[in-house]
């Protein structure tokens, strides 16, 4: 793409951002609402557009993980569309004002909740997320501008259409979303450059396009994770509970960042859990990759290697370690996750609390598959992704990651001295 249609994309999303930051929150609820109905309509167009973009990537040999993704389905569109409106029916935080103290002197002085600005997303194969960012940017008065990947380009572009008439219908500049539809690599650094119109940059996709945006980028960087997930099963621990939950993180959806890829088996628990575990995994041709001690126990596994440990397969697969304690587990999780979303089947309540207060990441569980951690299932509407850093956002970020503050001062004549 040419520099000036990218610096043109950059000026008509910093001028737009500067309406969307005043609209009235009924206006903003209502072309959301319009834009679900909208998505629903015309469903038949997104998933004709989503059939061209399947083809493309199967014949590019697509792993299975990534083309779950990239699908979509009726129930994907419904979900998008229920989304929107979940977002629609949430508080609007633009404009509310905390923590207001009087100062000796006099002075009133507060937080008001303000948007970011131009909110910049690069993102690969999942057409779902155009309609998630939109709708949280577009709640919190952000304008945001969009660039997918080539696996998705026609996806994208069908529901960016159906999102920007939506908005246009309603009276306001549907510059507050735009798609840039050149997907090459050299469009992407450049968009990464763009600092003059856009404030926050968030990518969305694998560790190497993570890398990419972080180390290249001149706009500021929110991290949304891979997720090397673990599972440990602690003595004592409900036996079936955990098989249930394993089962679940696992197999629900392999190619999403909150799947878990590792397990941690406490030596005292191995005769009762693996064989039952191996049983249920079999239903899913899961391959198991496990050391020495859990092996013996697995009538068909492969020898995992220390790589393994640190590998987000985004596929059936799973690797196994045993452990002695809960400081082992503890100790291996804090070296090799990724900051996402970790878990402890425990039926011991001292060991669950330090599992939460010393694992490292941005969603602890205990006893609940590590599946839930996502913006609709934390009662956010949608997500624009899932932060594992820890300045300014963490975890799932909703309306309120997409926002800052200003202080507002109220005086009565006071000078400083």
């Amino acid at each position: 793409m040419d520099m000036n249609m990218l610096e043109e994309i950059g000026k008509r999303a910093k001028a737009a951002a500067a309406m969307s930051a005043s609209l009235e929150t009924g206006l903003k609820n209502k072309v959301l609402r319009d834009a679900a109905d909208l998505l629903i309509e015309r469903s038949k167009e997104l998933l004709d557009a989503n059939a061209r973009d399947w083809k493309t990537a199967v014949e590019h040999q697509m792993a299975k993980g990534l083309l779950d993704r990239l699908t979509l389905t009726e129930d994907r569109i419904l979900g998008m569309a229920e989304g929107l409106r979940e977002v629609a029916s949430l508080d609007d935080p633009i404009g509310s004002v905390d923590g207001m103290k009087r100062r000796p002197n006099g002075l009133l002085i507060g937080k008001m909740t303000v948007p970011l600005g131009v909110i910049g997303v690069i993102y690969e194969a999942r057409p779902n997320v155009t309609s998630d960012v939109f709708g949280l940017c577009f709640k919190t008065g952000n304008a945001v501008i969009l660039k997918g990947g080539s696996d998705a380009i026609r996806s994208n572009a069908a529901i960016v259409e159906v999102l920007r008439e939506a908005i246009g219908k309603n009276g306001v500049n549907p510059d507050v979303l735009q798609l840039i539809e050149d997907t090459s690599r050299e469009t992407a650094r450049e968009f990464m450059h763009l600092d003059r119109y856009v404030d926050l940059m968030i990518p969305r996709g694998g560790a190497g396009l993570i890398r990419t945006v972080t180390k290249e980028s001149t706009i500021p960087v929110i991290e949304t994770g891979t997720g090397n997930c673990h599972i440990f099963v602690d003595s004592p621990a409900d036996i079936m509970m955990a098989v249930d939950i394993i089962f679940n993180a696992k197999t629900q959806r392999i190619g999403v960042c909150n799947a878990a890829e590792s397990l941690l088996v406490h030596r005292d628990i191995r005769s009762a859990l693996l064989p039952s575990l191996e049983a249920k995994l079999k239903e899913k041709n899961v391959e198991l990759r496990a050391d020495g001690p859990a092996a013996e126990y697995l009538e068909t596994s492969v020898p995992a290697t220390e790589e393994d440990w640190g590998t987000e397969y985004l596929d059936y697969i799973l690797s196994i370690r045993t452990v002695s304690n809960i400081d082992e587990a503890i100790a291996h999780i804090n070296r090799y996750n990724t900051g996402h979303s970790e878990c402890i089947v425990t039926s011991n309540y001292m060991h669950a609390q330090r599992f939460l207060r010393e694992v490292d990441a941005a969603a602890v569980y205990v006893n609940a598959s590590t599946r839930f951690t996502d913006g609709n299932e934390f009662g956010f509407g949608a997500e624009i992704g899932i932060s594992t850093q820890k300045l300014h956002a963490r975890g799932p970020m909703g309306l309120m990651a997409l926002t800052t503050y200003k202080y507002i001062i109220y005086g009565s004549g006071q000078i400083r001295e």
